[in-house]
């Protein structure tokens, strides 16, 4: 009987440790990336971003009017908004146009900060709070500055995150 020589080359079993070690690191590399692409959690956090972003938005624009530009305003307002909302400001917009041009204001609306309050991405429903500092500028006298904080509801549309509902948040405190 021959017997099998069993000395081993040294750089054949370190390339076979490499290769076995490579083949391990692109499996896990793969599995992290799989599950970073299919991470509920990224994806809810996407839509809480837009939701956000929207919301900051609209709030703004609804804060923010020229009576020398009235009509461009009252488009954004609109272009902000959907739903009951929606329907008062179009209903109202003649009145709004007389009014805004018989004050000859200006108001401008800064976002200070933002955040969702609540948010049902299946149901397209989301909450923002809304802090902001709101410049007016009548024809004469002083600017007037206020600080404020709006709650608004927001609505998925084909056309993305409106408002559906804006109000101004309670100060102070509500506990009983």
């Amino acid at each position: 009987m021959a017997r099998v020589r069993t000395t081993r080359n040294p750089l054949v079993v370190a390339a076979i440790v490499l290769a076995v070690a490579a083949a391990g690191a692109a499996g896990w590399g793969g599995w992290e990336r799989y599950e970073a692409t299919h991470d509920d959690a990224a994806a809810y956090a996407g839509a809480r971003d837009e939701a956000l972003a929207a919301g900051e938005q609209a709030v703004q624009n609804m804060n923010t009017l020229d009576h020398a530009k009235v009509e461009q305003g009252l488009d954004s307002w609109e272009e902000s908004t959907t739903g009951d909302l929606h329907k008062q400001l179009v209903d109202g917009r003649d009145a709004f146009v007389e009014q805004i041009e018989a004050a000859r204001t200006v108001s401008t609306a800064e976002i200070l900060s933002g955040a969702v309050t609540e948010l049902d991405d299946r149901a397209g429903k989301a909450g923002v709070m809304v802090a902001l500092r709101v410049t007016v500028t009548a024809p004469e006298g002083k600017p007037a500055v206020k600080e404020s904080r709006m709650l608004g509801q927001l609505t998925r549309t084909s056309e993305g995150w409106k408002l559906s509902a804006l109000g101004q948040a309670p100060v102070g405190n509500t506990a009983g």
